[in-house]
């Protein structure tokens, strides 16, 4: 495991995190499940070259088959250690790399991966338009970023309960008060991204999966 310095803006996060990290898979494991793999499956539709952006204590790593090629990176040299535990556990080969990196300053060479997933962190970097511009710059043209994440409602009933219930996910880290229209308005800026798809995963919708394309 390698590391790269973060940013200031980032101290309060890694310490949530060392917090969370020996009960984060109690919490988020089972409800997850099914929109990580949809983030996964995604994400080899366009190669096996991987970047798990946010790759926390690993529950995606082994969803991908031994035929990737995936590099793990995240702010938390706690939760990095659960990651790399269950590599070495699971002898997960195609893990290449676990690394401490800032999502807003990537130490990887421009075009190097055929997809970057982040999944349940783009609503928790202290700037995610700046994230969105690091993982667009380090895809290859044909690329995606694959985005799995809770996105708040603008309006109508659930936008009301997700109001509601507010207070209660966002212990869980997760704020109804970033919409998918940030996303779609970082992505109008940029004329060499496609957005190709928002559409809900489980449990009811309530996480979605958000896929951006480089087109140059």
């Amino acid at each position: 495991m390698s590391t790269i310095a973060d940013g200031p803006d980032t101290s309060l996060m890694r310490k949530a995190y060392a917090r969370w990290a020996p009960i984060y898979d109690l919490v988020y494991d089972g409800l997850t499940a099914s929109a990580r793999k949809d983030a996964v499956e995604a994400a080899l539709a366009c190669g096996n070259n991987i970047l798990e952006a946010g790759v926390g204590t690993g529950l995606s790593l082994g969803d991908y088959p031994k035929s990737a090629h995936v590099i793990g990176f995240d702010i938390s040299e706690h939760m990095l250690r659960r990651a790399a535990g269950k590599v070495e556990k699971q002898k997960l080969d195609h893990v290449r790399l676990l690394t401490v990196m800032d999502a807003c300053r990537l130490g990887f060479p421009d075009s190097t991966f055929d997809a970057v997933v982040a999944q349940f962190l783009i609503t928790l970097v202290p700037h995610p338009e700046l994230a969105l511009d690091e993982f667009m710059r380090v895809l290859r043209p044909g690329g995606e970023i694959i985005l799995a994440n809770h996105f708040g409602v603008s309006d109508g009933p659930i936008a009301r309960a997700e109001e509601a219930v507010a207070p209660a996910v966002r212990k869980l880290g997760w704020s109804s008060a970033f919409k998918t229209r940030r996303i779609e308005e970082w992505a109008e800026k940029h004329a060499a991204t496609a957005l190709v798809e928002v559409r809900p995963a489980f449990p009811m919708g309530f996480f979605k999966i958000v896929r951006l394309r480089k087109i140059a």
